[in-house]
């Protein structure tokens, strides 16, 4: 019997609706899985700063956060990533500015929920099921 003939990406779907185009970086304009993390981490710090950094810079304040970390290839793992968070204080005196980056480092070291699993570490435990409609029916799926 052959081998079945897989996509170059697949979907990724959240409980709520969204959807997130993941393959190999051969496959075009999707995301890999180390750029998803990248992502989520991204995301989280941003989520995680936004309201301490809007009540003291104004709703309107701009911020770029990029992720940055090259792969282990032999390891195939990322050992360190880098968070490189884009934002203008130039207006602010020495200690505003200080008080105003302590704040969005607590909040974010509080509660960037991806961030704190990184850096804690995570046990990744992996189940092999039949889907529920084969074992509902007494099907075997190969």
């Amino acid at each position: 019997m052959g081998r079945a003939h897989r996509p170059a990406h697949v979907p990724g779907f959240s409980g709520r609706g969204a959807t997130v185009e993941m393959g190999p970086s051969s496959a075009g304009a999707v995301f890999t899985p180390g750029e998803l993390l990248k992502v989520a981490l991204a995301g989280c710090a941003g989520m995680s700063s936004d309201v301490p950094l809007a009540r003291r810079l104004g709703d309107d304040y701009k911020v770029t956060i990029r992720v940055e970390g090259v792969k282990n290839l032999e390891e195939d793992r990322y050992p360190e990533l880098t968070e490189i968070i884009e934002l203008d204080l130039s207006a602010l005196d020495d200690a505003t500015r200080d008080r105003v980056l302590a704040v969005a480092e607590r909040s974010i070291e509080q509660t960037c929920t991806v961030g704190r699993t990184l850096e804690a570490g995570v046990v990744v435990k992996r189940e092999f099921v039949e889907p529920a409609s084969a074992v509902d029916a007494g099907e075997a799926t190969a």
